[in-house]
């Protein structure tokens, strides 16, 4: 703790001593200890894996399940052996501690990687190699070009002569342009004698932000101070670019660099899908209960009778007689529940863990999704959520960089409101001409505004030549954070002034005379979301100091002289329409009294620890007034590829899109138009601060009656419209008025901040006036208010899947709430959060009418498919309780209950779920309209549950029943021998295997060569195991129950006999209803259940 001086509170903050050196030589001098430069991102190690692992897996209540049976398999004498149980187990343990188990070895290797890596650090003035993990806060490092930093550093030192050095922070926020970074101020150019101390915060993630400050202690003098901020951090893990090299010193390091700190793992976010199979898990757990609980009473309702409980042939030993009775049916209901636990399918999960792995990789594997242009295709951060793409009702998306492409183009301007248009030869005035002197003189000052007030860098510094001539424009390359600036600096070159560099605080100019001007750069008001504007104070040679200040209309007119705004007001209204984003230009002359408070209060601002950001927010509010307005840009950001017919396809699809954007409204609105959210015939309902204010009352009044007014129009007057589904028709033939909604950041604040009942009431109102429009536009949106409105969507009535798009860093809060992040020029920051990333806005279409339809109908099949062949299964073994005296025996051989769902049914079910097309891709894309069949979870409803768990009942009895009426006369082989109890539940089994194998068939509709190899190769291994295991002698069993008896079944006639009408029989309804049905083509529009359409595959 350190304390600061003037009205600064105490804070919490860390003093690093620059290489180690104490500030002053009468100071004593004590080391702080912290935490080195290890990157630690693995989450076991070699000791901790075994126990950690198993806790986490045996969390899941299936897993937990199977090891309670397999311990009272162990513990209690039960039917089974405890093998039948444990294997199953063992195997999807291990399979998923394996998968888990590679996945942290990947990260340990990244680890070694990055913590090896050789650094070179600055001691005792040599250069010494050292590896990275080994660096310690205070160690002066240097950083060669094209290195990435090892550590968070304080910029000291670097090799360009303006002392500023560029990055790329690719790896951070993914942002590919050159940053530009800064030296402390007044540095000796030896590093060994400097002794200096930084007092900064403590670590913390936020990327763009820093607060500290540099005490440099010189001989005999007082220590001078001076200001550290984000433009003298470099973050571990960006690329030093365009400088040869660089020395800083290590702030923070190890997991408490900014990097470290902003790796965190995404909330776990669960899928419609498995909430569903818990659903369904519970209900089979309650028919097991009611089984076990079933046979346990009728079997000591039936040994209640005389002679029952102890005949002649089994007397009971003297231990058995002296059971307390009570003890005796817990035992018995135990070993009923481990005689037909296996109705609960523990290898589904197994599968259903493979299924969304591999199932994923078809995403980035999709050559559809590859953009040359950037060379990437589409990114999975998590296959938890493949099926969640086929169950979207709400697409939230961002404008600039999503919707459009954020590759600005400057169009025109005006200035004092005439207008100059590069392109057009039809306007006002044609280019930049010699209209009138004093015309010219603010053209010029204009055109200077456009070259001094940004943050641009000349890509490459090109000489001059004797008469300062520069070399032709197309040659110049800009690097700058946002392509706003490099479009309207390239603007001002197209007009006779081009902006040559900045070096050692002298910005350049070489205007339309050819000479060249120079400025001093004396303070860079750097812009910020909620300021909207950023400013420039520069002095000319002739000694004038003059601010520049370019923004948001709204965030400029209030500044000026209001006199000055209507002319130029009008050209940014009708720029905004046609779809520009605008800026407005304004200037102020400085007095020197003015400049020097000026200077003074923004350097006191920048020195202090404690609420910096506010400080230096309150004294740019107060230099920025009084200005003078020149003019207004207009440049275009042109739509994505493809972006209508996009979010026409969504639309109907069935899915609601929302716009939410920080652009200004008109802007947004003809970007709408453009998208074909909005068509011409809908009616705009729009909640705004301008309409707030129409209407001469209170705003919360006339809110509060707006709210009512659209209310009836569009969810009471409307006629009811199904959820989910929006315009599918073209609104020239739809007699149903469209509805849009508009909506802005001021207004949804007075909505989501007034009192809490009158809070809650005007959501209620507002979320269902939106969600009777066919599209919603929310505009001038600060990032946590994007993310409140998905969450609002996401917690309404239903709770409807909500998906977010958005490219830049001010798009992560609103992809958090949801799922989608696509890759822009802005940066990867989205990408890094998302659980899908995607190179254009177009493959979305793809996205989620192909692969998420499919995805869905895949997983939703699997999951019936595992509990109706459990159910075929242990059905059989229930019925026979009631034939063999309720003893528990079990019907089959316990290799056939271990091997039943690892071996013999798990390899078709896991490729049908792979390759499935139950309709083929092109068909799906055309007619978007077949997303909306599987909306709302249909497939995984109780309605189709209750179809499969019946047809599962059907199938069990008749397998049980068919059997039994073979075993009326059991002599089914020549010489006249019996078949045993063994026979019969082989015979069971074999119709078993074949028929749910054969009914995977029938429902297969996209035959490759992988489903003929694991559905023909599943029948074959199951026989040939069975002849396998039958005919050998195992000499570790004590008992082989299964010798020769398959061999010996396969010689009767009349059990192929039972075997073939059995599978037919039991798959009668279903080639039924394959022969009866209309055969569809693959133009065909509707179908009613998935699995039953045929088509024909191209």
């Amino acid at each position: 703790m350190i304390f600061l001086g003037g009205d600064e509170r105490r804070v919490d903050s860390r003093t690093v001593y620059v290489g180690h050196r104490p500030g002053s030589t009468n100071e004593a001098f004590i080391p702080p200890k912290f935490c080195d430069n290890r990157i630690v991102s693995s989450k076991y190690t070699v000791w901790n894996f075994l126990p950690k692992n198993l806790f986490e897996q045996f969390r899941r209540i299936a897993n937990f399940y199977f090891l309670i049976i397999f311990l009272v398999q162990v513990i209690v004498d039960t039917p089974t052996s405890p093998v039948t149980s444990g294997l199953p187990l063992f195997f999807v343990i291990t399979v998923t501690a394996i998968k888990q188990g590679y996945e942290d070895w990947l990260r340990h290797r990244a680890d070694y990687e990055v913590n090896k890596y050789p650094v070179t650090v600055l001691e005792n003035g040599q250069r010494i190699r050292k590896e990275s993990e080994n660096i310690k806060v205070g160690d002066v490092v240097e950083v060669k070009e094209d290195e990435t930093f090892p550590c968070d550093l304080i910029l000291l030192q670097s090799s360009r002569d303006d002392d500023t050095c560029f990055v790329t922070t690719a790896s951070l926020d993914g942002e590919s342009n050159h940053k530009t970074h800064y030296t402390v101020p007044d540095i000796e150019t030896d590093l060994e004698t400097l002794r200096a101390t930084i007092e900064c915060e403590q670590p913390q993630s936020d990327l763009y932000k820093f607060v500290g400050r540099m005490n440099i202690y010189k001989n005999n003098q007082e220590h001078a101070v001076r200001s550290l901020g984000p433009e003298n951090l470099l973050l571990k893990g960006a690329t030093l670019k365009n400088t040869q090299k660089i020395c800083g010193v290590a702030v923070y390091t190890g997991m408490e660099t900014k990097m470290a700190l902003n790796y965190q793992g995404k909330s776990q976010k669960r899928s419609a899908v498995e909430k569903s199979i818990n659903a369904f898990l519970l209900v089979y757990l309650c028919i097991l209960l009611s089984k076990a609980l079933v046979c346990t009473t009728l079997k000591y309702v039936w040994q209640s009778k005389p002679g029952q409980d102890e005949p002649w042939y089994n007397e009971k030993t003297q231990r058995e007689k002296d059971t307390n009775l009570y003890l005796k049916m817990f035992t018995d209901f135990l070993s009923f529940m481990v005689l037909f636990n296996f109705i609960i399918p523990v290898s589904m999960y197994v599968t259903v863990e493979m299924q969304k792995f591999l199932g994923s990789l078809f995403i980035t594997w999709d050559k559809d999704f590859f953009d040359p242009e950037i060379k990437e295709g589409a990114l999975v951060n998590t296959s938890d959520l493949n099926e969640e793409l086929g169950q979207v009702e709400y697409v939230f998306t961002d404008k600039t960089g999503t919707l459009t492409q954020n590759n600005m183009e400057f169009i025109e301007c005006c200035i004092d409101g005439f207008q100059y248009s590069y392109r057009d030869t039809a306007s006002e005035l044609d280019g930049f001409s010699k209209f009138m002197l004093c015309y010219q003189e603010r053209e010029e000052l204009f055109l200077r505004a456009l070259c001094l007030c940004h943050t641009v860098q000349v890509k490459e510094p090109i000489e001059q030549g004797q008469d300062g001539v520069q070399p032709a424009q197309e040659q110049r390359g800009f690097i700058a954070s946002s392509p706003d600036e490099v479009a309207l600096v390239k603007g001002a070159m197209r007009y006779g002034f081009t902006f040559l560099g900045l070096e050692s605080k002298t910005m350049k100019i070489l205007n339309r005379n050819k000479d060249v001007e120079i400025y001093e750069l004396l303070h860079v008001l750097n812009f910020d979301p909620v300021r909207r504007r950023m400013s420039v104070i520069v002095r000319s040679k002739s000694g004038d100091t003059l601010l520049f200040c370019k923004g948001a209309d709204t965030s400029i007119f209030p500044r000026v002289r209001q006199e000055e705004v209507e002319g130029i007001r009008l050209h940014v209204e009708r720029n905004a329409t046609e779809g520009y984003r605008t800026l407005c230009v304004a200037y102020k002359c400085l007095s020197p009294e003015e400049y020097a408070q000026a200077d003074a209060e923004l350097r006191e601002a920048r020195l202090a620890l404690q609420d910096r950001e506010e400080k230096l927010m309150a004294v740019y509010n107060q230099v920025e007034t009084g200005m003078s307005l020149i003019g207004a840009t207009a440049v275009e950001d042109r739509l994505q590829e493809e972006a209508a017919e996009t979010m026409e396809a969504l639309q109907a699809a069935g899915m609601k899109v929302w716009v939410l954007t920080g652009d200004k409204m008109e802007t947004a609105k003809s970007t709408c138009y453009a998208c074909r959210l909005f068509q011409r015939n809908t009616e705009l309902l729009e909640l705004t601060v301008r309409t707030l204010e129409d209407g001469g009352k209170k705003r919360e009044e006339r809110l509060h009656e707006l709210l009512i007014e659209y209310y009836k129009k569009a969810v009471q007057e409307a006629p009811p419209v199904k959820a989910g589904i929006t315009r599918s028709v073209p609104s020239w033939c739809s007699t149903n008025q469209d509805y849009g909604f508009i909506i802005d950041g001021a207004t949804l604040s007075m909505v989501l901040n007034s009192s809490e009942s009158t809070s809650s009431r005007y959501k209620s109102l507002l979320l269902q006036i939106c969600q009777n429009c066919t599209a919603v536009l929310c505009c001038r949106m600060a990032p946590l208010q994007k993310a409140q409105i998905v969450k609002m969507v996401k917690n309404s009535k239903g709770s409807p899947i909500t998906l977010s798009i958005g490219d830049g860093a001010n798009d992560v809060s609103m992809i958090l709430e949801a799922h989608v992040g696509i890759k822009g020029k802005e940066g990867r920051q989205a990408v890094r959060n998302s659980d899908y990333a995607i190179p254009k806005l177009r493959h979305l279409k793809k996205l989620l009418l192909a692969h998420g339809h499919l995805y869905y109908v895949r997983i939703a099949h699997l999951v019936q498919y595992f509990f109706y062949k459990n159910l075929c299964f242990i059905l059989p073994q229930f019925l026979y309780q009631f034939f063999c005296g309720y003893s528990q025996q079990p019907l089959y051989d316990a290799a056939y209950l271990t091997m039943y769902n690892i071996c013999f049914t798990s390899m078709p079910i896991l490729a049908y779920s792979l390759l499935e097309q139950h309709i083929c891709i092109d068909v799906l894309l055309e007619n978007a309209s077949l997303y909306r069949e599987i909306a709302k979870n249909a497939m995984l409803r109780w309605g189709p549950f209750l179809k499969w768990t019946l047809l599962g009942v059907f199938h069990g009895l008749l397998f049980f029943f068919g059997v039994r009426l073979l075993f009326c006369n059991p002599a089914l082989q020549d010489n006249g021998q019996v078949f045993g109890n063994w026979s019969y539940g082989t015979i069971v089994f074999t119709v078993l295997v074949f028929t749910v194998t054969l009914k995977l068939a029938l429902d297969t509709r996209h035959w490759t060569w992988i489903n003929h190899f694991v559905i023909w190769g599943s029948l074959a291994f199951y026989v040939f195991f069975s002849f396998f295991w039958g005919g050998i002698i195992w000499p570790f069993l004590k008992q082989q129950r299964l010798y020769f008896v398959f061999a010996n079944m396969l010689s009767s006639v009349s059990a192929w006999l039972v075997i073939i009408l059995l599978i037919l029989l039991s798959l009668l309804p279903e080639i039924l209803l394959v022969v009866f049905r209309k055969p569809r083509g693959p133009r065909s529009h509707q179908y009613s259940t998935p699995r039953l359409l045929l088509f024909e595959l191209k």
